[in-house]
């Protein structure tokens, strides 16, 4: 029988990634390296680098996305494809942060990249303003 392929590649992750992404799912908001760290010292001693590395292998996997302004983690909410862009609206006031995935955007940068013989790896969008709420009560 031919392996089943989930497309997380979940199964590909040793015990110390899993909890890293366990972590990062159960989390509410982007967490620092470090606030991942935190969890992570509550059941045993594990080193910064070990973090490091699950990070960046998480995000090699398309399991998580690091988001540059806020130099913070969260898990992938989306299945992505290879070139799919993942984009993130952050509030600036109550630090919600929403996923989300845009063709036409993706589309765009595509072509951009086309046109200026640009060869694109990864592309994490972040636009940062007010969301909804927050916008509404100020």
């Amino acid at each position: 029988m031919a392996p089943s392929h989930h497309h997380h590649g979940l199964e590909d992750l040793n015990d110390t990634q899993r909890r890293v992404h366990r972590i990062l799912c159960a989390a509410q908001n982007p967490l620092s390296a470090y606030e991942v760290l935190d969890k992570m010292r509550a059941k045993g001693a594990v080193t910064p680098p070990t973090v490091y590395r699950c990070l960046d292998k998480l995000i090699e996997k398309g399991l998580a996305h690091r988001l540059e302004s806020l130099n913070a983690y969260v898990a992938c909410k989306h299945p992505h494809h290879e070139h799919d862009m993942a984009a993130f609206a952050i509030c600036e006031s109550c630090g919600l942060v929403r996923e989300f995935t845009d063709p036409h955007i993706g589309e765009r940068l595509a072509h951009w990249s086309d046109d200026h013989a640009f060869s694109a790896k990864k592309v994490t969008v972040e636009i940062r303003g007010l969301c909804g709420a927050c916008t509404k009560s100020g």
